[in-house]
């Protein structure tokens, strides 16, 4: 098997040729961002286009994505840098590059997240309504966005012989991303593992066709926002818990996406539960009038 060969064994698919780059003018242009720049077009094209059916300014987004954009990528790169210190303190230079990944998408929520808070403020407008529209263009996003890991050979599980097994020469990924599990069952030089980035892109597309299904029968500003955070935090603390590369907190064996997943859970789940609670009493109190 080749270096760049990605294969599925047991669904008989095998992929000779999986480059991480393209050259272009001479330039090497990693794969991995062609991915999130198609992520980041396509996610803004479905929130143009909710924003339009809903009856919104579609330019609002996209003067916020000129924003957004930025402090995502910066949120995102921060949240990994922070949570791989003990890698990055001894590779400054290394925090700049991320051309290889080190993103993490929690981060690029929370920087999002702050992003639309000052410009709701700015603007004079809905936060809650502007996070509506905009989840459904983050899940779009994180659906192509995955697959950045599959070119870069990263963000997989341990060793599974199951039915998605994915099998990947072991010259091709980070020495810090195997585990003994993972070596002791190597064969001629390739691994066998779970292709976690496509467990998740493929429940975020599961989340993403609830979404669109149910984005007209919300019952209140921000219900479909709490419908992401708990949906993408239920499917993430499950996933996380396969993953090699999990970003723990300091002296802790803690994954800190899986602890935020959990949270992310229980307190949408809270905040879902309490206002369709007071949107069915005021409904009674409309009906005994």
């Amino acid at each position: 098997m080749s270096e760049w060969a990605i294969s599925f064994p047991n669904l008989g698919i095998t992929l000779n040729h999986v480059g991480k780059t393209v050259t272009i003018f001479g330039i090497d242009i990693a794969y991995y961002g062609i991915t999130m720049v198609t992520a980041i077009i396509i996610g803004l094209l479905v929130v143009q286009s909710e924003a339009k059916r809903s009856g919104q300014d579609k330019e609002l987004y996209l003067d916020f994505a000129l924003y957004a954009i930025v402090f995502s990528i910066i949120g995102a790169r921060l949240y990994y840098v922070i949570f791989s210190w003990d890698y990055y303190k001894e590779n400054l230079l290394s925090v700049f590059n991320i051309r290889q990944g080190g993103m993490a998408i929690y981060g690029s929520i929370i920087g999002g997240a702050i992003t639309l808070y000052v410009f709701a403020k700015v603007k004079k407008q809905k936060f809650f309504l502007m996070a509506d529209t905009l989840c459904l263009g983050l899940v779009t996003g994180q659906i192509i966005g995955r697959f950045g890991n599959f070119f870069n050979r990263e963000a997989f599980g341990d060793y599974t012989n199951g039915l998605f097994a994915m099998k990947i020469p072991i010259e091709a990924v980070r020495d810090n991303d195997l585990t003994q599990r993972i070596i002791d069952n190597m064969k001629d030089g390739c691994i066998l593992v779970h292709p976690t980035f496509l467990y998740e892109a493929l429940w975020n597309l599961l989340l993403l066709i609830f979404l669109l299904f149910y984005r007209k029968h919300k019952h209140f500003d921000g219900e479909l926002l709490f419908i992401y955070l708990s949906g993408y935090g239920f499917g993430r603390a499950l996933i996380e818990s396969l993953r090699t590369d999990q970003l723990k907190i300091a002296n802790t064996g803690i994954a800190v996406s899986q602890l935020l997943a959990c949270v992310c859970v229980i307190v949408s789940a809270w905040v879902i539960t309490f206002n369709n609670y007071k949107v069915y009493k005021a409904k009674k109190r409309k009906e005994g009038k």
